[in-house]
């Protein structure tokens, strides 16, 4: 088995080392060490052992083969052949890291001053190594195996990151770290990526008219035009632009981007305890903020049309609990008849639809922009709340609780026989919804 001190060996014998480059080669061996540490000590007992070598046999080799790499051998060899070391010893340049480890405070206070005027406690480093640092590395593991090694980058991110955590006072983390800072070696830039803050809440929307998110304009598709007025939206303002912009101001964000629990029709309200969502501030410069006083902000700025509550800081993946919880929705619905409808037969046709499974085709009005598939969902209680005259009358207020992704203006109408059974078909009557308002949204907040 190949010893320590023999990996040594044939890594001087490539060229001058630095105690960061030959320790990192044993980094997994031994706890409580530096790999600069490491790399002194292997250095140190293989000069002690070349001038063994030397003493006993003659050999002195492995000195001169250490001596770009090592202070002791040049001592040693000085020594022997009783010269004088110009000025003080001193290592040739590494060839694996060209030196790099000698500069860390460079690639730190590069990192710091892009820091400056961001809030953030915690941190990670992370490297991109130049073509030639990653050619270097492999041809020393050719000779030294990778068995016991560490790579370059992790070396340089811990070590920077030390020295960015001594001189800011900030942690570092390897898990959801408040900002990344990535350094491209070869180009001598540092980036950053700000972890994005998310925030979950409630929202109701108190007027229709409003899409719940931006919807780029038709003719111009988002590029601006006459009949956006240069905007590029189709309508001038979204519940997520109405709640996301207070945010984005306290955030000093880059971006907020709204993700809901699904969403209701433009032409619908969304009252009882709201919808679901959350919002995610994109590269926020500040990341302390008082979710009161946001809240407030941001029903004050919706002027009645949206209002917030609950706000609450969470987790990204939130976000993804939001779009794939199965939550069930109740729907308020003010439908229209072609023909009088009696208060019985309205009944009798809303108990039928309670536990019935729909089979619904994607409806006509967003086969445009959705997969034409069949898709099945449960009505799980329907009944009369109200209607707007006694006995038979054609207009009626009706509460239906179902699955979300169910369409209720289809279950109403049936759109042609797409939705099956409907409403419309049960009564051998037209019928259309006139107004829609969600109710409820199922699904369990944050404690």
């Amino acid at each position: 088995m190949t010893t320590i001190l023999e990996i040594a060996e044939k890594i001087v014998a490539e060229g001058p080392i630095c105690d960061h480059c030959l320790g990192r080669q044993f980094a997994k061996l031994s706890t409580g060490l530096s790999n600069d540490e490491r790399g002194r000590s292997v250095k140190l007992t293989l000069a002690m052992d070349a001038d063994r070598r030397l003493k006993d046999n003659g050999d002195d080799a492995l000195l001169t083969e250490m001596a770009p790499s090592s202070i002791h051998a040049q001592k040693t060899l000085a020594k022997e052949n009783k010269t004088e070391i110009d000025g003080e010893p001193a290592v040739e340049k590494c060839w694996v890291c060209l030196d790099i480890f000698k500069n860390l405070d460079f690639w730190a206070d590069m990192a710091i001053e892009k820091l400056q005027g961001i809030e953030y406690e915690t941190f990670l480093a992370g490297t991109k190594l130049s073509g030639l640092l990653s050619e270097n590395e492999e041809i020393l593991w050719e000779q030294a195996g990778t068995a016991y090694a560490e790579q370059l980058k992790s070396e340089l991110n811990r070590e920077i990151g030390k020295i960015i955590s001594q001189k800011t006072g900030k942690t570092v983390a390897f898990s959801n770290p408040d900002v990344m800072v990535t350094f491209d070696i070869a180009k001598k830039e540092a980036d950053l990526n700000i972890r994005s803050i998310y925030i979950y809440g409630r929202y109701q929307k108190k007027v229709r008219g409003i899409p719940q998110t931006k919807w780029p304009c038709r003719n111009c598709h988002g590029k601006g035009c006459d009949s956006c007025n240069g905007t590029g939206k189709q309508y001038p303002e979204s519940v997520g632009e109405l709640a996301g912009y207070p945010l984005w101001k306290a955030a000093n964000s880059e971006d907020v981007v709204f993700h809901g629990a699904g969403r209701e029709d433009i032409d619908a309200l969304m009252l009882g305890t709201g919808r679901p969502f959350v919002l995610e501030a994109k590269a926020p410069q500040i990341r302390t903020l008082d979710l009161t006083a946001l809240e407030k902000e941001i029903n004050a700025y919706a002027a009645g049309k949206v209002e917030v509550s609950k706000l609450t800081l969470c987790g990204k993946d939130m976000v993804e609990k939001l779009k794939t919880e199965k939550a069930t929705k109740t729907y308020r619905l003010k439908i229209k008849f072609e023909a009088p409808v009696t208060n019985d037969a309205l009944t009798a046709v809303l108990k039928e639809l309670e536990g019935k499974e729909i089979n619904q085709n994607t409806p006509n009005r967003v086969k445009h922009r959705r997969a034409d598939l069949c898709r099945n969902r449960t009505v799980h209680t329907a009944e009369l709340e109200r209607t707007e005259t006694e006995g038979s009358f054609d207009v009626a207020w009706v509460k239906i609780h179902c699955d979300g992704g169910l369409y209720v203006k289809e279950l109403t109408s049936s759109d042609e026989g797409r939705t099956v059974p409907s409403i419309s078909g049960l009564l051998g009557i037209g019928a259309k919804v006139d107004e829609l308002d969600v109710i409820n949204v199922d699904i369990q907040d944050i404690e």
